[in-house]
């Protein structure tokens, strides 16, 4: 399929899906009068309008909505043909779209991507971090990297691996100067929880299991909860990769440690489809490599 066209309608239905031609054209790296041209150029070769438009927003026309869904279709059709065409050449290359928890991009994706960019000159990635839920077909995402398991059927989950939780505080917190903190003591002070991942505690010598004191603050991003347990706010349970270098310099500490956390799996996440492109394979098996060194390194720890 010839590649201007390809483009021109992918500018179409993306400005269809964020609604207008700005969004699209944020998306896209293009300015909003090269996406109002592609569209202008669409609308002169059909004949038709594809927008009803207004100073407020785009809708569709009759026409637009009928031309959106042959869109969408023949945009699927070339996409399956790049993927043809990048397992004949059993090469990475291109673009791949991967998404990825806000957390990650503090270093855990460091070694992987520096591989994966090191090893294949012609592949290209486009990182988008956040702990938002994510619809991967209709933001045209490769791949994604998820905790915990998925009900989405439209994708597959791909086992990374699997690292331990900590319940940490600050080292100034008052919780962390008591000479042991127990259970009881836990509800005296605040807690801060992930508003997406929350966990009982269980002690593994009596096997008992209980739901950790109620949260005074939550908050959608680890990152952020990270860093108001480091302010001393309250403590948290905190994914031990992305902490290692404060519990190891005793920024933070450990508290309640006759209680352990759940251990957490961590997910590579792809649209549901008959086969992957080399670029995703290959990115796979790339972060499940690193990310098993990094799991090696817990290990050491313990």
């Amino acid at each position: 399929m010839n590649s201007k066209l390809i483009k021109t309608l992918r500018v179409f239905s993306r400005t269809v899906e964020t609604g207008n031609m700005s969004s699209a054209a944020a998306e896209l790296s293009m300015t909003t009068s090269a996406v109002s041209q592609h569209i202008k150029q669409l609308e002169q070769e059909i004949g038709l309008s594809l927008f009803n438009r207004s100073p407020r927003e785009l809708t569709l026309t009759e026409a637009g909505h009928l031309y959106y869904q042959s869109c969408l279709k023949m945009l699927a059709l070339a996409d399956q043909a790049s993927t043809q065409l990048q397992h004949l050449q059993n090469k990475p290359s291109g673009e791949l779209k991967l998404v990825a928890p806000v957390g990650f991009g503090g270093g855990l994706l460091s070694e992987p991507l520096d591989r994966l960019i090191n090893e294949f000159d012609d592949l290209r990635i486009q990182l988008i971090l956040t702990d938002e839920p994510i619809d991967m077909i209709k933001c045209g995402a490769d791949l994604a990297i998820a905790i915990g398991p998925l009900n989405d059927s439209n994708l597959v989950a791909r086992k990374l691996a699997t690292w331990p939780l900590k319940l940490c505080a600050h080292k100034d917190h008052a919780i962390s100067k008591l000479d042991k903190a127990s259970w009881e003591d836990l509800g005296n002070f605040a807690r801060i929880a992930h508003s997406n991942a929350d966990s009982n505690a269980f002690n593994p010598l009596t096997l008992a299991s209980k739901p950790l004191p109620k949260a005074k603050i939550t908050v959608n991003n680890m990152q952020s909860l990270i860093k108001l347990v480091c302010d001393g706010v309250g403590y948290g349970v905190l994914p031990e990769p992305e902490v290692r270098h404060l519990l190891k310099s005793k920024e933070l500490v450990e508290i309640a440690p006759e209680w352990a956390m759940p251990n957490y799996t961590v997910y590579a996440v792809t649209p549901a489809r008959d086969s992957l492109a080399a670029k995703t394979k290959t990115a796979i098996d790339t972060l499940r490599l690193c990310f098993n060194h990094v799991s090696k390194q817990v290990e050491l720890i313990d």
